[in-house]
């Protein structure tokens, strides 16, 4: 049988909705019976995490003429689960107090924050925090692929924003515009089109407008690009770095759990300079499946740096 303490991890991250700590445990649990000889049992639970993996979002029945433009998601990640700054976290219990409190802030002619601009490089938690929100105040999570409604939709992204804002007032959720670049470049480069820029007019109008009880996020990887009219459309801007040293030792740490007896955390840190929190994330889950598929193998600072490098290699060419 697996040992006392992955199935007591295993159990409060399933109620806690700690979807990497949960994975994490179940791959623990199919390595620790892998080298009793449970081969037939690790194999399946391994087959079970990696088809729970490839379920991807489905798509939502919307309008036909939204159909493939917008994702219905289903968060299962709460506060817990973001290895982030206090100034951060604080800025997202904010959003969720406020909304919680809306109808309070209301009585004093206060509006909560709903439209939120979040920057940083990828991997450092955007998409993570508009999913944590969703799932802390019980809302429907949607996305908004906007290089796609750009892209296909050349001449027709003006109309298929309204639709797309007048679902945020009909339908209440958190509605994350991703690829935002794609629509709130400067106005005034020389290499822009008309077509954007009446496009990112008609955003600016759109959300400007916007009084639902929807929550409207967009993310972008450098605010630096966006057009400066829209940052007073937004209640609140929150910026996203690549992770400090403490959080690079908590994520270690956090990811790997109780597989870490003979590993040397600090002694890790300067090789994973420049990676991101998803980017040491999946170097974690990359060097637990290499102690799953291989019995012999176990969990130490040679098999996490051959783990960091390939991910190295992979982004950082």
């Amino acid at each position: 049988m697996a040992k006392a303490e992955y199935i007591v991890s295993l159990i409060k991250s399933h109620y806690n909705n700690e979807v990497d700590k949960f994975t994490t445990s179940a791959l623990q649990i199919a390595a620790h019976e892998a080298k009793l000889g449970h081969s037939i049992l690790a194999n399946e639970i391994k087959s079970i995490v990696d088809r729970a993996k490839e379920n991807k979002p489905k798509v939502k029945r919307f309008s036909p003429d939204l159909q493939g433009l917008i994702i219905e998601n289903v968060p299962a990640v709460n506060l817990e689960d973001i290895i982030t700054t206090d100034d951060i976290k604080g800025k997202i219990k904010r959003i969720i107090s406020e909304f919680v409190q809306r109808d309070k802030l209301r009585k004093h002619n206060l509006e909560n924050r709903r439209k939120v601009l979040l920057s940083g490089p990828p991997g450092t938690g955007k998409t993570l925090t508009a999913s944590i929100i969703a799932n802390e105040l019980r809302l429907p999570h949607y996305t908004i692929l906007m290089d796609k409604m750009v892209t296909k939709y050349m001449g027709e992204t003006s109309a298929k924003l309204r639709q797309v804002f007048d679902l945020i007032e009909q339908q209440q959720g958190v509605y994350l515009f991703d690829e935002f670049d794609a629509i709130g470049g400067e106005r005034s480069r020389d290499n822009d089109v008309g077509e954007m820029r009446r496009v990112l007019n008609s955003f600016l109008q759109f959300i400007e407008r916007d009084n639902s009880d929807s929550l409207i996020i967009a993310i972008t990887n450098n605010k630096s690009l966006l057009d400066q009219a829209l940052f007073r459309r937004f209640d609140d801007v929150i910026l996203y770095h690549l992770p400090s040293e403490q959080e690079k030792l908590s994520l270690l740490k956090d990811r790997l759990a109780s597989r870490s007896q003979n590993v040397d955390f600090e002694g890790l840190l300067p090789n994973i300079n420049g990676l991101s929190h998803a980017e040491i994330s999946l170097a974690c889950l990359d060097a637990i499946k290499e102690t799953v598929l291989d019995e012999d193998k176990r969990m130490d600072n040679s098999l996490i740096l051959k783990a960091i490098g390939d991910r190295n290699a992979a982004y950082h060419k």
